[in-house]
């Protein structure tokens, strides 16, 4: 399984972990937690748009205030290394009528995605730790949160 946090390979950069995010609308927020994915050089900006493609045909919604955007497979090309975003939307965002809190984009080289989305689902159907989520202050806070599930 791949681990959100390692000493030496971290999939989460402390850079890509935003506790008050300030998008307002599905839409924003997907290329809010995007850019956090160009910006700490693990895909090419293009994979933004994928993330906005996979969206208007299936939607990443996983309930339990969860959504995890990511890009379609034939943007698999435009990742450079595995990662994730994590922005936590106090005040919420509508994604289609279901209220998101937690917003943790993708990018999964090879199979890593589907190790990734196991890992996260694990985290999210308990709702203690979603709990500790929502009140943790620091990205240390949230990768010990993250690296336990």
């Amino acid at each position: 399984m791949v681990a959100v946090n390692s000493a030496s390979n971290s999939v989460l950069d402390d850079e890509a972990i935003v506790l008050a995010g300030s998008a307002r609308t599905r839409e924003d927020a997907i290329a809010e937690a995007g850019a956090l994915l160009v910006s700490s050089g693990a895909v090419e900006p293009s994979y933004v748009d994928a993330m906005h493609e996979r969206e208007r045909s299936v939607s990443t919604h996983m309930g339990n205030l969860l959504a995890i955007p990511h890009g379609t497979n034939e943007a698999k090309g435009d990742i450079l290394r595995t990662a994730l975003s994590f922005v936590r939307y106090p005040d919420g965002v509508d994604w289609d009528g279901n209220r998101v809190e937690f917003v943790v984009a993708i990018a999964g080289a090879g199979d890593d995605h589907l190790a990734l989305l196991s890992r996260l689902a694990g985290i999210f159907v308990d709702d203690d730790q979603v709990q500790e989520l929502r009140t943790a202050r620091s990205a240390s806070e949230v990768h010990s949160i993250l690296d336990a599930g």
